[in-house]
């Protein structure tokens, strides 16, 4: 398949700017997804999250975090200097669906041992970055879906940086049932030693395509880089690095 090095919007006509390995662009115009290998628009719900800080604002989540928690140094807040504040909008899939999980596995923790069979049944808004090769801590990410409106490019900031999809609906939906049984396992390995046999169906309900708004901050202290990640639909640490003895720590 031969792959398209530059497309227009087929909404606006104006230029869809990605890069290699993206699959899924949007027009930074107008708001229109644009499949990249063929340059046909694409269509499907598409969200977005609102941003609720600016360049300035956004240093009041990241003073409140350094003070509190007691394994953070007592003077992180005073001494330490911000070096770089970015906001990007990350891509993610979003799958609507239940899992059932039936199982069959042994008890091995009294004499005699037990057959415990059963089934784990769950539903999961659950959540695919929709990059490849990325590190985000995409499960510590308490994604504030009640927030989310359709997509509209004049909602995202001049300075913001927009990533485009690199994994589609399906990978997605692959991904979201490797993820969702490899979860069920690990519940099933809290309560049996042996897990005999184990099986998941799905019944998915929908796959959403959303930009969310991620702060990645940069800070210094005492001579060391750090970085910090923040919701910027809320203001939430998702994930730090605490400065200790030296070095970081998550």
């Amino acid at each position: 398949m031969a792959i398209a090095q530059s497309i227009r919007c087929s909404h606006c006509g104006a230029p869809v700017e990605f890069t290699p390995g993206e699959i899924i662009a949007t027009c930074r115009y107008c708001g229109f997804m644009t499949v990249i290998e063929t340059g046909q628009a694409y269509n499907f719900e598409h969200a977005l999250l609102l941003n609720k800080y600016d360049e300035k604002r956004i240093e009041e989540p990241v003073k409140s975090w350094m003070q509190s928690g007691f394994l953070k140094p007592p003077d992180l807040a005073r001494k330490a200097k911000i070096l770089e504040k970015n906001l990007v909008y990350l891509p993610f899939w979003v799958v609507s669906v239940e899992a059932k999980t039936s199982y069959k596995g042994i008890f091995e923790r009294i004499t005699p041992p037990i057959v415990k069979e059963g089934r784990i049944q769950k539903e999961y808004n659950w959540l695919v970055l929709a990059r490849e090769a990325a590190g985000f801590p995409t499960r510590e990410y308490d994604v504030p879906l009640e927030g989310k409106i359709p997509y509209d490019f004049r909602k995202i900031e001049g300075f913001a940086k927009v990533l485009n999809s690199e994994i589609d609906r399906e990978e997605a939906l692959e991904m979201a049932k490797q993820q969702i049984e490899a979860h069920h396992r690990f519940l099933l390995q809290q309560e049996l030693d042996r897990i005999v046999e184990m099986s998941t169906e799905f019944d998915v309900k929908q796959a959403v395509y959303l930009h969310a708004p991620v702060w990645f901050i940069k800070y210094e202290y005492k001579g060391r880089s750090y970085q910090l990640l923040i919701d910027g639909a809320t203001g939430n640490v998702i994930k730090g690095e605490i400065p200790q003895k030296g070095f970081g720590i998550f």
